[in-house]
């Protein structure tokens, strides 16, 4: 994980939340959704990329909160 990541990942049926560079997960949640908004919160206040992988693990989507690495070119 690069040094500015959230990730949200399947777990025993749960959603863990986990930060790049540590080993324990941040906060592991029931359902999907609360694990986003968790994520989300964590990711804004850390100007970070949040990752959301779906119960096979394929991303299934991302979102830059901050400066954005790869912006659109209009």
């Amino acid at each position: 994980m690069k040094n500015n990541q959230v990730r949200v990942s399947p777990k025993n049926g749960d959603r863990k939340v986990q930060t790049a560079g540590t080993s324990k997960a941040a906060a592991v949640c029931d359902t999907k959704a609360e694990a986003v908004a968790v994520a989300r919160a964590m990711a804004q206040n850390k100007w970070a990329e949040m990752i959301v992988q779906n119960k096979d693990g394929q991303i299934g989507f991302r979102n830059t909160y901050g400066k954005d690495p790869f912006p659109p070119k209009w």
